[in-house]
């Protein structure tokens, strides 16, 4: 047996010695690389003063960074093809990225996709799946979004303190926008909705101001069965023997004047106001929320068929899903019901405070009387609760009123009477704390 020499040992020794050298380089290399990497990332996206920024985490190490710089850096031409096949969690759900060489653009999938809207309500909006597309010139930005059949175009300007984005949605068919709501709609399987529609929208980032003008076209919506609505009993029980509600009277017309002023006109829907509606919600949080508010409660969004179809059968959830809902139904009852029997539903089901369901309840608990006994300017006191009969209730029962702008706004917008009737409405609307008979209990 030959043993090794002296020589042959000390090689071998010097061998294992660089060997552990070098794995001790490279492990401090592995360690180093990373952290060095952190270190200069962080410098190229360390936030301007007053400039947009957000928290960027790698690993169990978070930094703050720079928005702008976060998007020039992840749509720049050395960096966005190093991005694809790559997934980035956000409160919106897992963003996934592919580069296309044929279009030079940056590939964005998100699915599923949440996002919050204000003036939408408190639950977000889900989407199964949203495509979209970047490029990037300098600080102009543009692509293609695309979720389901809905497709459109969007262009942005990136500055250090926001992004501003504008969406061009064009003439889609209504039927594939209600599509994207399947799974949260379950009345699509038997809706037959006809239509089309177009939307442009402008959003700031990073405070979610949200501007949209949306069109509509030929909206009509059959199949959901509301015509057995039309002899169906109030859910606020039998009405008193011989006290039929009238859709002429002076409650109806100040019901429509309250509620929904061109109710005679519209199908259905009134997207003019839903549009004024969605636009104060937005400015809510604006500095004179306030007076935003008011003019939140003096216009409302929704007609008397979406408030009739929120009564008896959608709820009064606030999300986008029952929004939707509400409106298919809206659409089916104008072809289904026609409008009188839509306004005789309404009144007969509207609520007028805790436990105080319908008009002929509401006239006798607070003014001891039927509806067809009720003086203009009561009538016009009735309606004028309906925007928010809970609270209206309530100040009426601490203070003898109800709000006094908002009961002469109503006043000032029934329609159908004469100029003598008219005048003698404003003078009983001004002497209105005189004559109230406070709440019973």
């Amino acid at each position: 047996m030959n043993h090794p020499s002296p020589t042959q040992v000390h090689r071998g020794a010097r061998r294992m010695h660089l060997a552990w050298h070098v794995l001790a380089w490279l492990g401090m290399a592995s360690l180093l690389l990373p952290l060095a990497a952190y270190f200069v990332l962080r410098a190229l996206l360390m936030p301007l003063p007053g400039e947009w920024t957000t928290d960027v985490r790698i690993g169990p190490l978070e930094f703050r960074a720079g928005v702008p710089s976060l998007v020039r850096l992840a749509t720049s031409h050395w960096i966005a093809p190093r991005l694809d096949g790559l997934s980035w969690p956000t409160r919106a759900g897992v963003l996934q990225f592919q580069w296309l060489d044929d279009s030079d653009a940056l590939a964005v999938r998100c699915a599923p996709c949440t996002l919050r809207v204000r003036g939408l309500g408190d639950a977000p909006l889900r989407l199964p799946e949203v495509n979209l597309t970047v490029q990037r010139d300098f600080s102009e930005l543009q692509g293609l979004v695309e979720a389901g059949a809905v497709r459109g175009s969007w262009q942005g300007r990136l500055t250090p303190e926001r992004l501003r984005v504008a969406l061009d949605i064009p003439s889609t068919p209504v039927a594939d926008g209600y599509a994207l709501f399947a799974a949260n709609i379950p009345e699509l399987a038997q809706a037959r909705i006809e239509g089309r529609f177009s939307l442009k929208a402008e959003v700031t980032l990073p405070n979610g101001e949200l501007q949209i003008t949306p069109r509509m076209e030929g909206f009509a919506v059959s199949g959901l069965g509301t015509g057995e609505l039309a002899g169906a009993r109030s859910t606020c029980g039998p009405a008193p023997r011989g006290e039929r509600l009238s859709t002429d009277g002076w409650l109806a017309r100040a019901v429509i004047a309250a509620e929904d002023q061109r109710f005679w006109e519209h199908t259905g829907y009134d997207l003019r106001e839903i549009h004024a509606a969605f636009t104060a919600n937005q400015s809510t949080r604006q500095a004179n929320a306030e007076q935003a508010l008011r003019n939140a409660s003096t216009r409302g969004g929704s007609t008397l068929p979406q408030q009739l179809a929120k009564l008896l059968v959608t709820g009064d959830e606030r999300s986008p899903a029952r929004k939707l809902r509400e409106l298919l139904y809206a659409a089916d009852m104008e072809q289904s019901l026609g409008k009188a029997r839509i306004l005789h539903l309404y009144m007969e089901n509207a609520p007028w405070g805790p436990g105080i369901c319908g008009a002929q309840a509401a006239a006798r608990h607070y003014f001891g009387r039927s509806v067809k006994q009720l003086t203009p300017a009561q009538a016009v006191w009735l309606a004028a609760m309906l925007h928010n009969p809970g609270v209206e209730a309530q100040r009426w029962a601490g203070r003898g009123q109800i709000d006094l702008v908002r009961a002469r706004w109503v006043a000032q917008g029934v329609r159908g009477i004469t100029r003598r009737e008219r005048i003698a409405l404003a003078e009983d609307m001004r002497l209105a704390p005189l004559w109230i008979i406070p709440v019973r209990h």
